[in-house]
């Protein structure tokens, strides 16, 4: 990496420091070590966050996020309509979109508004994507939002907000990625080329023709210790309550720098009396010393311990795009019932646009999410997963990616949470006048011992009629308008 001898010397100084706390602290840069690390309690009780992807990529607003590695990829769509739009590639590149990257718009107290009214009770923002562009102010680098671009440190606004309203705060970083990211601009004409812009494009070394395959075009130690430093800087200057990490990490070359930047994390936090967390994907940590993510995915039954989704509101990109494919609201409700019960959390994606403003539908979403959790909520914040996560005709895929691989849940699909000796029976659909037929409910299932003594249904003011037998558990169905998820409270007699 091309560093001047300031930047040089601050990285120096921050992997120096790295290494002195993870000396004196209760973690150390082993996996065993780490497996001292214990899930927050506030993080398994929030069950809700929001996650932002915004940046450089936002301005072209063409396919999805990964416009900036595409964009040098012959061929492709986003090759073309670059070349159509902006021009040869050797006379506008990626960096130019930088000046255009204005943020004009943006108003973090207006962004941690929406979210306390959303329900969530985190917010992760992307701080580094896999093109390199960082929205935080950094000694490391100076492309930069608050060198370049908007002018201002992004994170930290944010962050103020966020906190201000209660919400935790979390950061990403995609930084491995881009070891690689660019590596389509050295195929053919173009400003990857340019010594002028190395310090921003990278090494744009050859990468994998499979993305997820950790054995190939392993980074080397000066990039490793790039990746640390601008790792570690996110964790000393904005004291995040997550770190979330993109899966690249799980390339072996990364696994000693994972232990001393999780050791330093952590015992950092520790000084600091904060309780914190790393998200990984797929097998970049061991269990028990971070917690696991599923990209855009769910699991098929409970999982001990703790786990999180991590998915946005449209299925075609997670940053904004002019022509986006949006998810229906009332199946992200679904998901986030079906996640919770199975002892997860869901952290939902949003992207705004290049000026700073929300799109009109993703708002609409977040205040509907918001508006059944104002209601339902008792039943997802603090609760716990039941003996079963549920019952129902409509499978599951197990693991990431498989968002789009399912039949939608109807209202024979159940999920249970359970707190204070309270039992939650949800339906992941509206069942109108249909009756609820719930099995594991049935005196025969042996699940359910204790009498019943009431059933309520939140957000609803009528008298419940239920029959209890030895097959099922009938709950009698009342015309009610919307599809939404609906909820049943049971107290045991």
């Amino acid at each position: 990496m091309k560093l001047s001898e300031q930047q040089q010397s601050q990285q120096q100084s921050i992997l120096s420091q790295a290494r002195q706390v993870s000396k004196h602290g209760p973690f150390q840069p082993d996996w065993e070590s780490l497996k001292q690390f214990q899930v927050p309690e506030w993080y398994e009780g929030a069950k809700f966050g929001i996650f932002i992807h915004w940046g450089l990529f936002a301005v072209p607003a063409f396919n999805n996020e990964w416009y900036s590695r595409n964009m040098y990829q012959e061929g492709s769509p986003e090759w073309k309509h670059h070349a159509e739009t902006f021009g040869p590639h050797t006379e506008f590149g990626y960096k130019d979109f930088i000046p255009m990257f204005k943020a004009e718009k943006f108003d973090a107290d207006q962004w941690a508004d929406l979210f306390v009214k959303s329900g969530a009770r985190y917010v992760i923002p992307v701080a580094e994507h896999h093109d390199g562009f960082q929205m935080y102010g950094s000694e490391l680098s100076e492309w930069n939002a608050v060198q370049m671009g908007p002018r201002k440190d992004i994170i930290a606004e944010l962050g103020a907000a966020a906190r201000a309203r209660g919400l935790k705060f979390g950061v990403s970083s995609h930084r491995a990625e881009h070891w690689w990211f660019f590596d389509g601009g050295r195929k053919f004409p173009s400003d990857v080329q340019d010594p002028a812009f190395e310090s921003f494009y990278g090494p744009a070394a050859k990468g994998p023709e499979d993305h997820h395959d950790p054995s190939l075009c392993p980074p080397n130690a000066a990039y490793l210790d790039d990746w640390l430093a601008r790792t570690c800087e996110l964790a000393d200057k904005y004291a995040p309550d997550i770190v979330y990490f993109d899966w690249w990490i799980q390339q072996h070359a990364f696994e000693p720098y994972l232990q001393q930047f999780a050791s330093y994390y952590y015992n950092l936090s520790a000084e600091r009396n904060q309780p914190v967390a790393i998200n990984y994907k797929y097998n970049s940590f061991p269990e028990g010393t971070a917690v696991y993510d599923v990209e855009r995915g769910q699991l098929k039954g409970i999982r001990e311990p703790f786990w999180q989704t991590d998915t946005a509101v449209s299925y075609n990109s997670w940053c904004y795009v002019k022509e986006q494919h949006y998810k229906p609201v009332e199946d992200i409700v679904s998901d986030l019932v079906d996640i919770v019960s199975k002892n997860g959390s869901l952290l939902l994606n949003i992207g705004p646009k290049a000026d700073g403003t929300l799109p009109d539908e993703e708002i609409a979403m977040l205040e509907t999410i918001g508006e059944w959790l104002s209601v339902n909520g008792e039943a997802i914040y603090d609760t716990k997963h039941w003996k079963i996560y549920g019952e129902g005709p409509t499978a599951v895929p197990d693991g990431a990616f498989s968002d789009s691989k399912r039949d939608k849940f109807t209202h024979k699909d159940i999920r249970f949470t359970v707190k204070d000796n309270v039992l939650y029976a949800i339906a992941l659909r509206n069942p109108g006048a249909e009756d609820i037929i719930i099995e594991s409910l049935g005196e025969a299932a042996g699940l359910y011992k204790e009498g019943i003594a009431r059933i309520d249904r939140l957000g609803w003011d009528g008298d419940v009629q239920w029959d209890r037998g030895q097959d099922a558990l009938a709950i009698r169905g009342v015309e009610t308008a919307g599809v939404l998820p609906v909820v049943f409270r049971i107290t045991s007699a």
